[in-house]
Order: structure tokens, then C-alpha cells, then sequence
């Protein structure tokens, strides 16, 4: 019990201590006496708010590590006197599900965002690119980050302690969802915290260079760009939040036993709205370091995918919507919607202090500028929309609160109890806008910055006409084979001839091109456009009910019921009683009778959840076709079986892994290489304080391959002191 209550202490320690080193910060900010807010480089030698704010920041790290490990060893030992342990765990449990138990609930969670978030800020605080910002950008950092961290720990402390105890030690805990008990759920989860935690270092670093730029009367300041200084943090926070999802994903085809990967769940769509909007600045961000334009549009959409991970928590934790994945209100709902607008309104006001000299109009829509642009405002869309679908309840029932103050024909329509949209909406108003980017990416890759009156706009016209023939020609052979969806038919025509021509762009240009690792995460988005346009719309259902040697058909496959089988699953040395399951031993064959392979699905019912009986799904992999078969129950010796033929539905893993995988492996190359991942000019001006572009670097997002011959229309300036 001492450790739990130490644990718990140290929560409180922690949220003083990250509340006392933010009033440091904000103190010396706006201190009369700040000589060195000008210093680059270093802090000198002295009790600055700055020199203290790297520190405060690694010992808060320090202590949510502490807390964390308390509390795995805590389900490790199995303490079922810790309130969170008795109610996510049991003696049943795997021990390789006890990690996950960690997260399965709000407190944990919640304490896992929180450290995911400390050690992102530690690991920014000790690298040279922290220690070469201005002192000024230091403490505003420091400021911005100890503030968040502080809010964390206080819904920790006072409504979401992990570590509250009970008044009596139970026998046994009451057991982890088996929906849960899932190798996704031990990474999905850790995923996403991972991702959203390495967020907030790009959204702090950005709110503070913004709010210290450009004061009348003072100097200006040298020192490099939050986007490149934080470039490492944005890829790989994007490349985990996209293995999150992604993730999760393949955990509800897997475990939810329907046969689909994406429900329009407002917890799903609440993971998808930071992921758009980053996407979004990645798309802009391109258009800031080569051609030194859309200034205060990047500082905005960062501090927007910070402020969107905090209202997908107050989605998922509020209660304001109602999902199978959210969790109760439990008092945090208020606090995290006031902390979302706080942080909204600092967002705002940062874009609107981020000065930008370059009064250099955009480009023309159909040139590379133009459409990474579009790109950006149409992932910005599609994140409104499914921002108000998901609402739309909540839109609703304020509707029926005023209705007596609305006009009576607004009033007379106005449905009796507020529901939520079916996913049918979200298929018909997203999936044409989530296509166009795989009819976009025919276009980009070879795509001028600047168009010239008469030229044809494209660095390689043979190879963008030869690419946009095989779409043509694609669409044409997939309408014959029965493709006949308009929707479906595009995007896979698309992402299939776009899939081809940004590998002639890679390995045929007349030099190596400079971004295989955005070619490589746009070749992924390809591949799972095409996976999703034809194994949703296009996949096949079959319910078989057969005995024991029976054989029935699922579209192209023959299946046999080999054997039915009944028995109970034991834990541990003692043979505790884990869960007792029902199982059909099905033998796949092809129509003219090849074997194909063997499956065996369950249903399972679990100790501690006797009332409900779960689903394990099997698939027979195949690159083409994939089989998702789940026993639906045992009736006189006669199997329920349904089946479900997913065309390409493999395709969208592997994207996805695509995806994830080239933004890492590209910043591991350059710095391989010894090359930053930035290329700014050394010590190049803060593009908010004075205007300047960064120097042309390793860009990210769609459409930015350097063009061969295209160096002159880039303006390089060089900083006056």
C-alpha cells in the first residue's frame, strides 16, 4: 500500500512542479530584465527561466516513468487492491495481456499519454537542436510543454488516479475484455498515445517562436525554424499515429468478427482527425520550405493536430458520444474541452503573431503548388466533415434544447431523440473526397513549381501521358471484369497506374530522386486505396450451416467440416480455468478440388464474462482473395459458419506497414548519411520573425520531387545582421 500511495503523491509533485516551472517561464518571459532573450546557443551560466525549464522538464519525465513502472508491477504482481488492477485484471489473465491491461482503462491511459507526451519533451530538451534555440524560444517552449504536462497531471491526481485503493483486498479482479485480449491491443493503444505525445513537441515549439517573433523594437533573431528543428518529431509522430490506426484497424477485422476494418466509430473518427490534419501540414509544409510561403497556415494546422488530439480525448472520454470503444465522463469531460479551447485560441493567436515577409502570390491551381495546396484544404475538409458527422448527435440535441427559439419549420424537423449517422453517410461524403488523392498523385510527381505560358507543365510529359493511358486503360479492363462503382472503379484505376508511375519517377529520372521516403509513404497510400476501394464495396458474404463432413460453397471455395470440437482452455501451472470455446476444423479447397489449407474458428466464452460468448476469427491469407471465416455456434452437431471473400483486403496492411515504415527509414538514412534532416541554412532566420525561407530540403507530402532544371525559380536568401 505505501508504494500505490508514493505513486500517487508523486502525481501531485509532479503537477506542482510542472505548474511552478511554467510560472517560471512565464515570469521571465515578460521580465523588464531579460538580457539574454536575444542568446542563440546554450544558456549561460545562471538561474534564467530557460536554464532551469530542460530540467524541469527531464525530472517530470523522471517521475511518470516512476509511476508507470509502479503500476506495471502493480498488474505484474497482480495487486488487486489497486481499484485499476481489481477492475482490469484477474488471476486468469495471460501475463502477456497484463501490459495490456495498462491501457485498458481511462486512468492508465490516460498516464500512458501522459508519459508518452514527458518523453517526448525529454528527448527534445536533450538534443543540440534545443540547445541551439534562442533562449527566448526556450522558455516559451518550456512554458507551453510544462503547462500541458501540468494539465495531464492534475486529471491524473484529482479525477483519473491509477493508483486508488480499495478498502478490501478482493479474491480476484474482474477480468480485460476479451475483445482486448489481442496482440493489436498490445500495440494499437501505445501507438497512438506515442503519436499524439510527439505532437505536442512540434505544437509547443511552434507556439513558442510564433509568440516570439517579430516585436517591434526588438532585434532580430537568428536561429533555426520549428520545422526544421522539429522535423524528426512531426514524421515520426505521423508515422506512429499511422501505425496506430492502421493497427487498429486490422485488430477489429481480426477480433469484432464482421468481416470489416473501419466502422465510422466516433472513437475511430477520433484518431483519423489529428491524422488528417498533420497529413495536411506535411502537404503545406512542403510549400513553406521551398518556395517560403504559407507561414502563419503551418504554425495553424500544427497547434490544430495538438489541439485534435486533445478533443479525441474529450470525445472518447466525455460522454458526449456514445461508442462501443469511449469511456464514461468520470468528471475529466469539462476540463478537457476547456483546455481544447484554451489551446485552440493559442493556436489562433500564434498563426495570426507568425509574420511572413513573402508577399509573393500562390502559384496557379494546376501547378505543383497549387495542388499540394488543394491536397491540404481537401484532407482539412474531409476532417470537417467527419468532425460534424460525428457531432451530429450532440449538433442535434442542442438543436432540441432551443427548439422553442427556432424558427417552427427548423423546429417541425427536428428529429424526437438525437442519433448518431450510420456509416453509410461517411462511405458516400468521405470515400469520393479520400479517392481523389490517388487521381491527384498521377498528376504530382512530375508536376513544375512554376508553370510557363505555352510548356506543358510537367518535368517528364512522355511518362505523365503514358501513366495517365495505363489508368485509362486500367479503368476500361476493371469495368469488364464486373468493377462497375464509379468510385471504386477511379480510385483503384488510379491508385494502381499511380502506384506505377511514382516508381518510373524514382528509379528512371535522369538523377536519383531526392525523396524516396515520401515516394515510399505515397506508394503505400496507394496501395490501401486501392485494398479499400475493392474490398469494401465489393466483398462477399456466405452463411453455410454444416455438419460433420459436410461440404458447402463460399463463393470460389469448397468448404468441408473436417471436425467439431468442444474443450476448455486452462491458465497457468494450477490449470485455472482461462475459457471453454466450440471449434470447427474446416478443410479450404479450390473449385476444381486443390487443397488450399485448413481453418479453425472459435467461440469462446471467458470466466469472468460467461454472459457473452466471442468470436475468433481465421483467415486464409492470399494476395488476391482472402477467406475471414467465424463460427457462429454449434447447434445439434451442425456448425453456423459465416464467410466473407475480401478481395485485396491484404493490400491495405501492406500499404499501411509502407507507410509507417519510409518517413523513419528516410530520417535514418540522412543521418547515416551525416546530413540533418533539416537543410536550412546554419543559423537561419526564424521564418516568423523575419519572413525567410528555409533552404530547399528533404520535403514530405505529396507532389515534391525536386524538378530537374527548376533550381532558378527557388530564392535563396541569406540572413542580415
Amino acid at each position: 500500500m505505501i508504494i500505490y500511495n508514493f505513486a500517487a503523491a508523486v502525481l501531485y509533485c509532479g503537477f506542482f512542479l510542472a505548474l511552478g516551472a511554467a510560472f517560471v517561464q512565464l515570469a521571465g518571459l515578460f521580465s523588464p530584465a531579460a538580457p539574454d532573450a536575444e542568446h542563440c546557443g546554450p544558456p549561460r551560466r545562471d538561474l534564467s527561466p530557460a536554464r532551469l525549464g530542460a530540467p524541469c522538464i527531464l525530472a517530470l519525465a523522471g517521475l511518470l516513468t516512476l509511476d508507470a513502472l509502479i503500476l506495471f508491477h502493480a498488474f505484474a504482481a497482480q495487486d488487486f487492491i489497486v481499484e485499476y488492477v481489481a477492475g482490469y485484471s484477474d488471476s486468469t489473465l495471460p501475463a502477456a495481456y497484463r501490459v495490456t491491461a495498462f491501457w485498458a482503462g481511462q486512468p492508465g491511459s490516460l498516464l500512458f499519454w501522459a508519459w508518452a507526451v514527458s518523453l517526448s519533451g525529454a528527448l527534445f530538451v536533450l538534443l543540440p537542436t534545443y540547445k541551439k534555440l534562442c533562449v527566448r524560444t526556450q522558455a516559451g517552449f518550456c512554458l507551453f510543454f510544462t503547462g500541458i504536462t501540468a494539465f495531464f497531471l492534475l486529471i491524473l491526481a484529482e479525477w483519473n488516479n491509477p493508483f486508488a485503493l480499495l478498502d478490501f483486498v478482493p479474491e480476484d479482479g474482474r477480468g480485460l475484455n476479451p475483445l482486448l485480449q489481442n496482440p493489436g491491443m498490445v500495440l494499437h493503444p501505445p501507438l497512438l498515445f506515442l503519436g499524439y505525445g510527439g505532437f505536442v513537441v512540434p505544437g509547443c515549439l511552434a507556439l513558442a517562436q510564433s509568440a516570439g517573433a517579430g516585436k517591434a523594437g526588438e532585434p532580430e533573431i537568428r536561429e533555426a525554424y520549428w520545422g526544421d528543428t522539429a522535423r524528426p518529431f512531426i514524421l515520426a509522430a505521423w508515422a506512429l499515429l499511422t501505425a496506430g490506426i492502421v493497427l487498429g484497424a486490422w485488430w477489429a477485422y481480426m477480433e469484432l468478427g464482421w468481416g470489416g476494418y473501419w466502422a465510422w466509430d466516433p472513437v475511430e473518427n477520433a484518431s483519423l482527425l489529428p491524422w488528417l490534419i498533420s497529413s495536411a501540414y506535411l502537404h503545406t509544409s512542403v510549400i513553406g520550405r521551398k518556395r517560403g510561403k504559407l507561414r502563419r497556415t503551418n504554425v495553424f494546422l500544427m497547434c490544430l493536430t495538438t489541439v485534435s488530439a486533445f478533443f479525441a480525448a474529450y470525445l472518447v472520454r466525455s460522454g458526449v458520444v456514445q461508442s462501443l470503444h469511449a469511456f464514461s465522463d468520470e468528471g475529466v469531460g469539462l476540463p478537457l474541452l476547456v483546455f481544447t479551447l484554451v489551446f485552440l485560441y493559442l493556436a489562433g493567436a500564434a498563426a495570426l503573431c507568425t509574420e511572413s515577409k513573402d508577399t509573393r502570390p500562390l502559384e496557379d491551381l494546376s501547378s505543383k503548388e497549387g495542388l499540394l495546396l488543394f491536397v491540404a484544404w481537401l484532407l482539412s475538409a474531409v476532417a470537417a466533415v467527419i468532425l460534424i458527422a460525428t457531432l451530429w448527435p450532440v449538433i442535434i440535441d442542442a438543436l432540441i434544447a432551443l427548439s422553442a427559439h427556432l424558427p417552427a419549420f427548423v423546429a417541425g424537423r427536428l428529429p424526437q431523440t438525437p442519433m448518431g449517422l450510420e456509416a453509410s453517410f461517411y462511405n458516400r461524403a468521405c470515400l469520393p473526397l479520400l479517392a481523389l488523392p490517388a487521381l491527384l498523385l498521377l498528376v504530382c510527381p512530375g508536376r513544375k513549381w512554376k508553370l510557363s505560358p505555352g510548356a506543358s507543365g510537367f518535368t517528364r510529359p512522355r511518362l505523365f501521358y503514358a501513366v495517365l493511358a495505363a489508368a485509362a486503360g486500367l479503368g476500361t479492363t476493371l469495368s469488364f471484369a464486373g468493377i462497375q462503382q464509379p468510385v471504386a472503379l477511379a480510385a483503384a484505376a488510379c491508385a494502381a497506374a499511380g502506384t506505377a508511375g511514382i516508381l518510373l519517377h524514382l528509379f528512371t529520372g535522369p538523377r536519383p530522386a531526392s525523396l524516396p521516403a515520401a515516394h515510399g509513404a505515397h506508394v503505400g497510400l496507394l496501395l490501401m486505396t486501392l485494398g479499400v476501394a475493392l474490398s469494401g464495396p465489393y466483398q462477399q458474404k456466405y452463411t453455410l450451416t454444416l455438419g460433420r463432413g459436410e461440404t458447402g460453397k463460399a463463393g470460389q471455395y469448397r468448404v468441408t467440416v473436417r471436425e467439431l470440437y468442444e474443450g476448455e482452455s486452462r491458465i497457468g501451472a494450477d490449470g485455472r480455468p482461462g475459457y471453454r470455446f466450440v471449434e470447427a476444423e474446416l478443410r479450404i479447397a479450390a473449385d476444381d478440388g486443390t487443397p488450399l489449407g485448413t481453418l479453425s474458428p472459435q467461440r469462446r466464452r471467458y470466466a469472468k464474462f460467461e454472459q457473452q460468448s466471442f468470436a475468433e476469427a481465421v483467415t486464409l491469407f492470399g494476395p488476391g482473395n482472402e477467406l475471414y471465416a467465424v463460427l457462429l455456434g454449434i447447434d445439434e452437431m451442425k456448425a453456423s459458419l459465416s464467410f466473407n471473400v475480401n478481395p485485396l483486403v491484404n493490400w491495405i496492411w501492406f500499404g499501411g506497414i509502407l507507410m509507417c515504415v519510409f518517413p523513419v527509414a528516410g530520417l535514418v538514412m540522412k543521418r547515416a548519411a551525416g546530413r540533418p534532416a533539416g537543410r536550412g541554412a546554419p543559423g537561419g532566420a526564424r521564418e516568423g520573425g523575419m519572413g525567410l525561407k528555409a533552404g530547399v530540403s528533404n520535403h514530405q507530402g505529396s507532389c515534391d520531387e525536386d524538378d530537374t532544371g527548376e533550381a532558378e525559380e527557388t530564392r535563396e536568401t541569406t540572413v542580415r545582421t
